[in-house]
């Protein structure tokens, strides 16, 4: 959008020196004209029909676009121009092309170049003076009364879009989607989608299309242009279609559409009074919404509202009205149509590619899929990840496969932000990617909550043991960027759309806290914020990216900065026991019982709890047990039960996947990390001042193995698994360390070395690579003199057919001169051609004998030329020859 402060954003005042008050020097015929060229804008139409006058017919709404008035100084419309030829204000015939001049250039003003009202302006533009040029020729007018004036230059747009413009466009994005006609022939060309009202100016849509073509030139950047659910009509869906583009055909004698009176319905505050008579409006924007909200279960339910439309037009207009008598003709259009398709049968409206649209659903594996419904398919790149989904369309190919088109969310570790940013655990964001699966590929239910419902409750009647997901924003993948979500009904399909689902809600709403980034790490040690925006890595075809980025640019003005962490109060210790001294100097004479020294920092998962925890002996100083603020994880493994302990001293140095809480109920949660602790005092002083806990208190033993959820371990092929240590259930087991590999006491006095049977082994290895090698290298040298002399050969078979060629040229050369010599001696010369012929040769050989016979005896004559010139003089004691 241009800014307030452009300099074109006031046009330049008119130049044109007006009559005195009263007096109009415009004729007749030339306000005839004014009134035909405005019918004829007005009637003009492109292709499919549009009508590319329609933003400028009346003025912009100053309610709905407030800064509007801000840019564009003086507002113009095709009604205001009606209204003053009418009343006739017009002066001179120049006001009049100036108010038509202006409407353009305010719209060029305005707008961005590559938006609907933006081109439709210059479409106008054009028609203008093509139609100002015909009155000049017809010598209505002269060509200087004709000649557009010069109002200022039309502005560059430079400045971007602002967040939340970005975000209003999105969320219209995809509502258009759903406005849009799936038949070209059905409406407006898509080009100008955004344009949903009369105000002549549409909101800018975001990225041009050079942009777009730029990103798309690599497999990876193609792979995220947004997409559109698959048109899959039923038949009876393609009958109501039909019979609508056969009511947008008719126009009436002003060749102008008769549907235009019907598109939408009048505005309630402008007409108040056809709400009052009439009470059930109907519209052709209305049909066809109901249509893509699945509300027609049939063409006659269909025609009963197109009845009402055309009987809503009859009884509020008179009979003589434009609009009265196109209802009418419209109405046994429609008619006829309807019953046109109805004879047909549903074999004439199967897609082109086979597709059998399946609008009941799918029934696979004993449970039936339908729209709307969520789902987990398969990540070819993860499959303890699968892609988060919501099907929008089902079908069934000519093979007879069946089909799902879904919507993708993916999970924050897939997308591209900036590295201090918080989501919520399980969370998803909303892609534009609209992918087709076989249903083979839908691995399991699952659910997808907006964020403000997600604390509040739980869909009710919701399998416990299925993943349920929470939803703030839209990922765009070309901009990488999150914008929150404002309406989450405008994320759904629309036959779900108005639906809504029962809950069961907790007591009070719950306080659900954001957790770091679980790709934070990612963030290079020397990124700076000007640093280029990262690229995701992408792995399978059909599949999210294998992991996203995260970078250090400058946050965006409209992105909420990350939550500050809660302080917390210090911990309250526990009441002294009893004084035992012994026990102390027993166990750690330093202080500090090293060896029992734990990792409670890791973070873990309130729905998950380790088995029977082995004892270990009692510690001596009182650690940081209590866990830190939890990370974000995903639920791609849990904690098996304790296995024996595989080394006598270990921590665990990074937060695993799925770490349980410790059984311990400790005083409030410290925040500080396990490096932290002060270093160890004298055994006397902390004998004075250490605090141990209560008798019989036995800390929690580290969790040494892991293994996978059930559906992930299955995905594992047997043959593979047996290869791997397993528990009773046969599921693979996951070590936080590697098995210890104790060395063997070392002999006091003993020089250390290599054993003899290891020496021998490497040298017969070196022995065995050596002659490996000298090996590869004879068989390298024959290959190559075997590559040599097949080059050669092929090299002389491909001279020796070049020459053949040639000679084969050359004859066929000489039988065609051949040919053409005797076609011309047979047009020249008649039956007698081939005796002139022969005269002919003849003639040629005794011409080329005679010239033969010249250039010899020129040839002799250049001899002895040159021998006179060289002769030598004699009798000297010098030759000149010699000398010179």
């Amino acid at each position: 959008m241009a800014t307030a402060d452009a300099e074109s954003s006031t046009p330049i005042p008119t130049t044109e020196t007006a009559a005195t008050d009263g007096e109009s020097n415009v004729t007749e015929e030339q306000w005839k004209a004014m009134d035909q060229v405005l019918k004829n804008v007005y009637a003009h139409r492109i292709e499919d029909g549009y009508d590319p006058s329609k933003l400028f017919q009346r003025k912009i709404n100053k309610r709905q676009v407030p800064d509007y008035y801000e840019v564009i100084k003086e507002p113009m419309a095709l009604s205001v121009v009606r209204s003053k030829i009418h009343a006739k204000e017009y002066k001179t015939f120049a006001e009049y092309v100036r108010d038509l001049t202006l409407i353009t250039y305010n719209a060029q003003v305005y707008n961005r170049p590559d938006s609907g009202a933006y081109q439709d302006a210059i479409v106008i533009k054009e028609f203008i003076e093509s139609e100002l040029k015909r009155l000049v020729d017809e010598k209505v007018v002269t060509e200087d009364e004709a000649k557009p004036p010069y109002l200022g230059d039309i502005p560059t747009y430079e400045d971007p879009p602002a967040a939340d413009e970005v975000e209003d466009e999105e969320e219209e994005e995809e509502e258009e989607d759903d406005e849009e006609p799936d038949d070209s022939d059905d409406e407006k060309p898509k080009r100008r989608r955004g344009a949903r009202s009369t105000a002549a100016i549409s909101k800018r849509e975001g990225g041009s299309k050079d942009d777009k073509d730029a990103k798309a030139v690599n497999d990876a950047e193609s792979r995220k242009k947004r997409g559109r659910p698959p048109r899959v009509d039923t038949p009876m869906e393609a009958r109501i279609k039909a019979i609508m583009k056969a009511i947008r055909k008719p126009r009436n004698g002003n060749n102008q559409l008769m549907v235009s009176h019907f598109e939408r319905v009048p505005d309630k505050a402008a007409m108040p009074e056809y709400f009052n008579e009439i009470k059930n409006p109907m519209a052709m924007d209305l049909l066809k919404k109901k249509l893509k909200r699945k509300k027609y279960q049939s063409v006659d339910q269909f025609m009963k509202d197109v009845e009402v439309m055309f009987e809503n037009a009859k009884s509020y207009n008179q009979d003589e009205s434009q609009i009265y008598k196109d209802a009418v003709h419209l109405q046994k259009e429609a008619r006829k149509a309807a019953e046109e398709e109805k004879k047909k049968p549903d074999t004439e409206y199967v897609m082109e590619d086979g597709r059998l649209p399946m609008p009941n659903g799918i029934l696979h594996n004993g449970e039936l899929w339908k729209v709307g419904d969520w789902v987990h398919i398969q990540n070819a790149n993860d499959l303890t990840k699968p892609i988060v989904a919501q099907i929008y369309r089902t079908w069934q190919d000519s093979d007879g496969g069946k089909w799902v088109n879904a919507c993708w969310y993916y999970r924050p570790e897939q997308t591209i932000h900036r590295f201090d940013r918080h989501f919520y655990e399980n969370e998803v964001v909303k892609t534009g990617q609209y992918r087709d699966h076989p249903i083979d590929e839908v691995v399991d239910r699952c659910f997808v909550m907006f964020f403000t419902r997600y604390n509040k409750g739980r869909p009710r009647n919701f399998p416990s043991d299925k993943e349920i997901y929470v939803c703030e924003a839209r990922y765009n993948e070309e901009k990488f960027k999150l914008n929150k979500i404002k309406t989450w009904a405008s994320c759904l399909p629309d036959e779900v759309r108005e639906k809504d689902y029962e809950m069961d809600m907790f007591d009070a709403p719950k306080k659900i806290k954001k957790v770091p980034s679980p790709i934070a790490y990612l963030l290079k040690d020397d990124a700076k914020e000007t640093d280029d925006l990262p690229k995701p890595e992408w792995g399978a075809e059909n599949a999210p990216p294998k992991i996203g980025a995260v970078h250090k640019r400058p946050r965006d003005p409209k992105e909420s900065p990350p939550p500050e962490p809660t302080p917390t109060p210090p911990p309250q210790p526990p009441p002294p026991p009893p004084r035992q001294p012994s026990t102390m100097s027993a166990h750690a004479p330093n202080g500090y019982a090293s060896d029992q020294r734990h990792d409670y920092s890791m973070a873990g998962h309130a729905s998950q709890t380790p088995g029977p925890t082995a004892g270990v002996p009692p510690m001596q100083t009182q650690p940081a047990y209590t866990p830190q603020p939890q990370s974000y994880h995903q639920h791609s493994a849990s904690p098996a039960p304790p296995m024996p302990a595989l080394a006598a001293s270990h921590s665990v140095s990074y937060a695993p996947a799925m770490t349980p809480h410790t059984g311990y109920a400790s005083a409030a949660p410290i925040t500080a990390p396990m490096s932290s602790y002060p270093p160890p005092l004298p055994s006397a002083a902390y004998t004075q001042s250490a605090v141990r806990p209560p008798l019989g208190y036995k800390a929690p033993q580290a969790i040494e193995v892991y293994r996978l959820d059930d559906h992930t371990n299955a995905t594992i092929p047997p043959e593979i698994r047996d290869q791997f240590q397993r528990d009773e259930q046969g599921r693979v087991l996951f070590f936080t360390a590697p098995p210890l590999d104790p060395l063997p006491p070392v002999k006091e006095g003993a020089a250390l070395g290599h054993s003899a049977k290891y020496l021998a082994a490497k040298a017969k290895r070196e022995a065995l690579l050596k002659e490996k090698r000298k090996r590869e290298a004879e068989e390298g040298g024959e290959r190559e003199a075997a590559q040599k002399r097949a080059k050669m050969e092929a090299e002389k078979a491909f001279s020796n057919r070049v020459h053949q060629l040639k000679a084969k040229a050359l004859n066929v050369l000489e039988g065609q001169l051949a040919s053409a010599t005797a076609a011309d001696f047979k047009s020249l010369y008649g039956d007698d051609w081939k005796k002139c012929a022969a005269a002919e040769m003849d003639h040629m050989v005794a011409a080329q004998a005679e010239v033969a016979k010249r250039e010899k005896e020129v040839e002799d004559m250049a001899k002895r030329v040159a021998e006179q010139a060289s002769v030598r003089l004699k009798g000297m004691t010098v030759k000149l020859d010699d000398e010179f």
